[in-house]
C-alpha cells in the first residue's frame, strides 16, 4: 500500500449548530469554533470535519443545501470558514467539509427556477415525472424518512423525486452538465484550502431505471429503498468519473457515507482503485435493523465484535476504513454499545479504547471524548429531528402505541447526538448565553470539558492517551500499518485483538459487568493504557475487572 498523510489521523467531527455559539442567538457558528481550536489542538486531533454550514432552510438541519459556494448567515461569512480553514492549519489540523449531492435543497436557485419557468434548463438536474394515466404514483417507494418519494411539483401536474425529505429533491446524475457543476463546486471549495471531503448518502445517486414499482413491505402500502437500489447498477461509473475529474488530481482525502457490509464490495470502494480514500464502517450501526426502530435488536458485546472482526477482515492490507461509534446521524455510542443499565465510566473507556486502536481512522464526535450520553425526550414535542418524526409514524403504523413508538426515538433519536457541547456547568453548559436550539442534557453539570480537563482520571484524558499512544513514533508504524488479529474471539464477552507489525500490542477490553481471566499470548512486556489503576497478571492469565480495558505490548 502506498503510504498517505491522512493514514495516520485523528479525526473529529463538528456539528456547527450544537458546538459553540459566539453570538448568543442559541446557535453554534464557525466563530465559536474557532474560538475552540486550541482546545482540539490540545486533545490532539488532526483532521476536522466539519458537518453542513451552507445556506439551508435546515429542514434537515443543514443537510438541504441552498447554495453551494456560501455560509449561512446563522453560522458565519465565507471569510469566517475561510479564518477557521487558516487557524486550524496553523494548529497543525487539516478540514474537511461535507459534500452533499444526492440532493440539494427545495430552495436552491436550480429547483426554484423549474418552479418558475416550465422551459427551465435546469429541468433535467431534477427527476420530474408525470402521475400515470390512472392518477397512482409513478412508483410505490418509500423514502427514506418516510412516506413516499414522489412529491407535487409547485401547483403543476409533474412530480419530483425526494428520497428523503420533500424538501430535498434528489439531483439528476444521469445529467452530465449537473455533473460538471458538481465537479467545480468541489475544485472551488479546495481552492480555499480544505483537504477533502465527507461524501454524504452517495451511493443513493445509483437509481435502477427503468422507474418500477417493488414488493410492498409494510402497512403503508410501500416499498423500501434497498429494493429498488438492490436493482440498479449503482452509482460506481458516476463516481470514477467524480474521482477521476475531481478529487484525484487535487488529491482530495474523500471519506464516503456508504452503508457496505458486504465483504466482496469493499474493494471497489475503498481498494487500490476505489472510488474513494476510506468510507465509514457503519456494520455496528446496521446490525439488527428490521422495518422501523421499534424492532431492532439490542446488539451485544458478542454482535459487535463479530461485526468490527467482519469488517477488519474484509479490509485487509489495502482498505482503510473510518471507524466510528457515534455520528450526528446516530444515538450516543455508549447508549448504543453498552447494556441498559451499566454506563460506566469504565464502559465508556473500554468502548473508545476498542474501536480507537483499529486499523483505519479513528473518528471522535464531538462530547464523545468527554462521554456525553443520549438526551432526555419527554414526547414527541420534544423532538426536532425530522428522521426522528417518519421513524415514528412508522413505529404507529405499524401498530404500536405511543409509548412503544417513543421507547424507539428516544433510543435512536438523531436528536440524542445534536443536544449542545457540554463545555462547562455554567447554565446552558457554556454552549450560549442565548436559549439553545436544542435543550442542553440535564447531567451537564457532572459531564463536561471544563472538569475533566485536569482530572487526569477523566474521559478527557483518556482519549488523550489512546491518541498520544496512536501518534508515539515507537507504535505508529504498527496501530496505522499493521494487521488486526482477533484474539481468543471465542471466549465470550471478550473483545480481544492484536495489531501486529514491527511491535506486536494485545488491545483487549472484558465487555461485561463482572471480572473474567484472559489467558496471555506471552509475558507482556509493559502495560500501555489501563482503565483501572493495576492490571492483575499472575504468570500467563490476567483478571480483568468489570469493562476493564488494556493495552499490552506482548
Amino acid at each position: 500500500m502506498e503510504r498517505q498523510w491522512w493514514h495516520g489521523a485523528i479525526a473529529y467531527q463538528i456539528y456547527p449548530k450544537s458546538f459553540m455559539d459566539s453570538g448568543g442567538d442559541g446557535i453554534g457558528d464557525l466563530r465559536g469554533i474557532i474560538g475552540k481550536l486550541d482546545y482540539l489542538r490540545d486533545l490532539g486531533v488532526n483532521l476536522l470535519w466539519l458537518s453542513p454550514a451552507y445556506p439551508s432552510p435546515l429542514a434537515d438541519e443543514g443537510y438541504d443545501i441552498s447554495d453551494y459556494y456560501g455560509v449561512d448567515p446563522r453560522f458565519g461569512t465565507l471569510a469566517d470558514m475561510d479564518e477557521l480553514i487558516a487557524e486550524s492549519g496553523k494548529r497543525g489540523m487539516k478540514v474537511i467539509l461535507d459534500l452533499v449531492v444526492n440532493h440539494c435543497s427545495d430552495e436552491h436557485e436550480w429547483f426554484q427556477d423549474v418552479l418558475r419557468n416550465p422551459d427551465s434548463p435546469y429541468r433535467d438536474y431534477f427527476y420530474i415525472v408525470d402521475k400515470r394515466p390512472d392518477g397512482k404514483l409513478p412508483t410505490n417507494w418509500r423514502s427514506h424518512f418516510g412516506g413516499s418519494v414522489w412529491e407535487p411539483l409547485g401547483d403543476t401536474d409533474k412530480l419530483y423525486l425526494h428520497v428523503f425529505h420533500k424538501k430535498q429533491p434528489d439531483l439528476n446524475w444521469q445529467n452530465p452538465t449537473m455533473r460538471e457543476e458538481v465537479r467545480k463546486n468541489i475544485e472551488w471549495w479546495l481552492d480555499r484550502g480544505i483537504a477533502g471531503f465527507r461524501i454524504d448518502a452517495i451511493a443513493n445517486i445509483g437509481k435502477a431505471f427503468p422507474f418500477r414499482d417493488y414488493p410492498v413491505d409494510g402497512p403503508d402500502g410501500l416499498s423500501g429503498l434497498d429494493n429498488m437500489f438492490d436493482s440498479s447498477d449503482g452509482p460506481g461509473a458516476y463516481l470514477t468519473e467524480l474521482r477521476d475529474k475531481a478529487f484525484k488530481p487535487r488529491g482530495a482525502l474523500t471519506v464516503g457515507e456508504v452503508f457496505v457490509t458486504d465483504p466482496e464490495h469493499i474493494d471497489e470502494w475503498i481498494g487500490p482503485d476505489g472510488y474513494f480514500n476510506s468510507i465509514f464502517d457503519f456494520s455496528g450501526t446496521l446490525f439488527g435493523n428490521n422495518t422501523g426502530w421499534h424492532d431492532k435488536k439490542k446488539i451485544t458485546a458478542e454482535d459487535y465484535k463479530d461485526c468490527v472482526f467482519g469488517m477488519q477482515e474484509a479490509a485487509g492490507e489495502n482498505c482503510f476504513f473510518s471507524n466510528i461509534i457515534e455520528n450526528h446521524d446516530e444515538s450516543r455510542g455508549v447508549n448504543y454499545y453498552l447494556p441498559d443499565g451499566e454506563i460506566t465510566d469504565a464502559g465508556k473507556k473500554m468502548l473508545a479504547g476498542l474501536y480507537f486502536m483499529l486499523r483505519g481512522i479513528p473518528f471522535i464526535y464531538q462530547g464523545q471524548e468527554l462521554g456525553m450520553e443520549n438526551a432526555v425526550i419527554g414526547s414527541m414535542d420534544d423532538v426536532k429531528d425530522c428522521a426522528s418524526i417518519g421513524a415514528y409514524k412508522i413505529s404507529r403504523d405499524a401498530g404500536l402505541s405511543d409509548e412503544e413508538a417513543m421507547a424507539g426515538v428516544r433510543r435512536f433519536s438523531r436528536d440524542n447526538a445534536r443536544t449542545p457541547m457540554q463545555w462547562d456547568d455554567t447554565p446552558n453548559a457554556g454552549f450560549t448565553t442565548g436559549e439553545p436550539w436544542l435543550p442542553v442534557n440535564p447531567n451537564y453539570k457532572k459531564i463536561n470539558a471544563a472538569a475533566q480537563i485536569a482530572d487526569e482520571d477523566s474521559m478527557l484524558s483518556f482519549y488523550k492517551r489512546l491518541i498520544s499512544l496512536r501518534k508515539n513514533a515507537e507504535y505508529a508504524d504498527t496501530l496505522v500499518y499493521g494487521k488486526t488479529e482477533p484474539y481468543l474471539r471465542e471466549q465470550k464477552n471478550l473483545f480481544a485483538y492484536k495489531r501486529t507489525g514491527d511491535k506486536t500490542l494485545l488491545i483487549a477490553g472484558n465487555f461485561q459487568n463482572k471480572p473474567q481471566d484472559m489467558r496471555l499470548p506471552s509475558a507482556p512486556k509493559r502495560v500501555l493504557i489501563n482503565n483501572y489503576d493495576e492490571a492483575a497478571i499472575t504468570g500467563d492469565t490476567m483478571r480483568l475487572s468489570p469493562y476493564q480495558f488494556v493495552v499490552i505490548e506482548a
